[in-house]
């Protein structure tokens, strides 16, 4: 699983157009949300998608204790407050383009983004997949969102989500 995660994301970054779409990325749950390199059905790998918002902006690990389903996925939260938020606007806290890189997206790929590896920008949560991506993706936020946002729209559910 984790060679093929890296086969996935090698081909995502080396991918030179926005048109194709390239690859999947594994451990994906059906309807919307990437759920992180260590699999199953948690997305973000467990982290509170709220406490990148909140405080310090550090996110923090949530608990299966504090769960809440969306998109297909089970986000885990830190305390009972922190999942009333999100049930109550999960669009403002749900990481962009399903929680993949969003670099990867500018080239119409989906590769994993890695939770540690984020930016709040315009009040949305953006995941990169290593730091080489994020500093790439730092030098030029908005325009590569201009190519992320259609890049995203374009790609069929059952590509984004499935294996």
């Amino acid at each position: 699983m984790k060679f093929k995660s890296l086969i996935l994301a090698a081909a995502a970054f080396g991918a030179s157009v926005v048109a194709p779409i390239a690859l999947t990325a594994p451990a994906q749950a059906d309807g919307g949300v990437f759920v992180g390199v260590e699999g199953g059905a948690i997305a973000l790998s467990g982290y509170d998608t709220v406490s990148y918002f909140q405080g310090s902006g550090t996110p923090i690990r949530g608990s299966a204790q504090f769960k809440v389903m969306h998109d297909g996925a089970a986000f885990h939260f830190s305390s009972q407050a922190n999942a009333d938020l999100f049930e109550e606007n999960p669009d403002q806290y749900a990481p962009q383009y399903g929680g993949h890189c969003a670099w990867a997206m500018s080239r119409g790929s989906l590769a994993p983004g890695d939770p540690a590896l984020y930016r709040i920008h315009g009040g949305k949560l953006y995941l990169n997949f290593n730091r080489d991506v994020q500093s790439t993706w730092l030098g030029d936020i908005d325009g590569f969102i201009s190519k992320s946002d259609p890049a995203w729209s374009q790609i069929p559910d059952g590509k984004r989500f499935g294996d």
